[in-house]
């Protein structure tokens, strides 16, 4: 039997509001044992319990209470706590919660699509584990770093808590656990000497705008379409009464096939698509609504993000969909402009890209990230050199200790108060002399170098945009660009394809962004 939409929303309306009807005090699964709060900064603590009801907080010395409201939630923020522990948090009411093995430290929401998800072992998905993973495996003691895993649970509407928990890093648990995550973690943690929480919310193959608030979409013209889609499909397959019962079917003919190839020692293969469009990771606010809001607004330090691949449809408009992103979720939260670090994305392809500035998704995709970083309090991992080098079209490239700690060097920097320089050289400006064009550049650290010895991936144009592979050479702070045949030179793009060779560099190792000098196309 079918039922219509609205018995859909209401019946997940009363799900995520169980715990408002029941007796005892309840809270998200977020604060339980091991869990790391942010230190530094009053921190919420919230949960359900009967309407009217006293709820005291107390850890260590400090003890904070207030009463539950008609609808059955509370919330109370403690005064701002040291670094350190081990602490116990206990929460009290007509029944007492008793949370242990609690620290004070500095808590990161990572987030994202496979990239962020990808786990440093293999273990059951053959697409996970990282360069030396058993070594990595071996040597990942790490007890004051600890990892809440959210699971994959999108939704409709927005929910009250996630399925998750806290667990301590150690060779037993990492293996499951996000390896950028983990290492950025790791590489902070060497220089800060402080508890380090990384709260997991991330799902393979999903798109930028299923982590989105739906109202923010709404109210941004460009990503309005995106919810409009989402719900043409969800009533479309509301009315569809043959749809579920074929998904069923091919799912227990799947689970047989896994099982055997599981116990034959093979790969898993993928299982059926399920038609729910509220399943679908790619559909607008699905993720927001059942894998962030929940979380909010616990209190963090900031945000790391590896996400993009999957938005290559919406290419075009993804600069909007993340902006649109990013200040919701800051203004959601409630903490002002917190740090959001991310990853551009890394060179994919069978091969090197044998056209000049050929272009592509992948290449209008990072311009968006490169712009991006104007929005206040941003910084971009570059990744244009870290495809596989045994498979450059592996879209899950292995060397997630470079990516992390390209992360952390941001974060020391910006968020720490290093000094240290922690981006690679960024365009700034052209200036055309006669025959060539002399680019000019941000963040060149110690000095501009070409690895390998010659400067690859920059071509040049006159003003028919006619392309041809350039000569350039590094002068100071600036790279001079020519090409035979190009006398009257307008434009210079580098590594702007899917696979470009980039080996622009500064002196402190970091890559270069991709960039083109004429304005977007449209």
């Amino acid at each position: 039997m079918r039922i219509c939409f609205k018995t859909v929303l209401c019946l997940t309306g009363l799900l995520s509001l169980a715990g408002a009807v029941q007796a005892e005090v309840k809270l998200p699964t977020a604060f339980s044992d091991h869990m790391v709060m942010q230190y530094g900064v009053p921190v919420p603590v919230w949960g359900w319990a009967d309407a009217g009801e006293k709820i005291a907080v107390q850890i260590g010395k400090q003890t904070k209470t207030t009463v539950t409201g008609a609808d059955g939630k509370w919330m109370l923020k403690l005064d701002k706590l040291k670094a350190g522990g081990p602490y116990s948090l206990t929460i009290s009411g007509k029944n007492k919660i008793v949370i242990n093995d609690v620290y004070a430290g500095e808590v990161w929401v990572c987030s994202g699509q496979s990239n962020m998800d990808m786990t440093v072992a293999k273990e059951d998905r053959y697409w996970c584990g990282v360069f030396n993973e058993a070594a990595e495996v071996a040597v990942a003691d790490y007890p004051l770093i600890r990892v809440f895993d959210t699971d994959f649970t999108p939704a409709a509407i927005p929910q009250d808590d996630v399925i998750g928990k806290w667990e301590v890093v150690s060779p037993k648990t990492i293996g499951h656990l996000s390896a950028v995550a983990y290492f950025f973690a790791r590489e902070i943690q060497k220089k800060i000497k402080m508890p380090i929480g990384l709260i997991t919310t991330a799902y393979g193959a999903s798109t930028a705008e299923a982590w989105v608030r739906e109202e923010a979409l709404v109210n941004e013209v460009v990503c309005k379409s995106l919810v409009d889609s989402f719900k043409s499909k969800l009533a479309r397959y509301l009315t569809d009464t043959a749809a579920p019962a074929k998904y069923k079917l091919a799912e227990e003919r799947w689970k047989m096939t896994a099982d055997s190839a599981k116990a034959a020692g093979k790969n898993i293969p993928r299982g059926p698509r399920n038609p729910d469009p509220v399943r679908d990771q790619h559909n607008a606010s699905v993720l927001w609504n059942g894998m962030v809001m929940p979380l909010v607004p616990y209190a963090i330090r900031g945000v790391i993000w590896y996400q993009g691949e999957s938005n290559s449809p919406t290419a075009k408009i993804y600069r909007q969909i993340m902006e649109t992103l990013i200040n919701d979720w800051r203004k959601e939260w409630g903490q002002g402009n917190f740090p959001f670090l991310y990853v551009q994305l890394a060179n994919i392809g069978k091969t090197y890209d044998s056209l000049p500035a050929q272009g592509g998704s992948e290449a209008i995709k990072r311009e968006a990230q490169l712009q991006n970083l104007s929005i206040p309090n941003t910084a971009m991992a570059v990744a244009i050199d870290n495809a596989d080098p045994d498979d450059m079209n592996n879209v899950h490239p292995k060397n997630k200790q470079e990516i992390g700690r390209r992360l952390a060097l941001a974060a020391l920097a910006i968020v720490y108060n290093k000094k240290i320089v922690y981006s690679g050289p960024l365009y700034d400006k052209m200036q055309i002399e006669g025959s060539s064009i002399r680019v000019y550049f941000k963040n060149t650290g110690g000095g501009l170098i070409a690895k390998g010895g010659e400067l690859k991936g920059f071509a040049i144009a006159a003003a028919d945009k006619k392309f041809v592979w350039a000569n350039a050479k590094i002068d100071g702070n600036s790279i001079v660009v020519s090409a035979a045949g190009i006398s009257n030179p307008a434009v210079v793009r580098y590594a702007w394809g899917n696979n470009p060779q980039a080996t622009l560099y500064n002196k402190e190792e970091l890559p270069a962004s991709p960039f083109r000098t004429d304005s977007i196309d449209k």
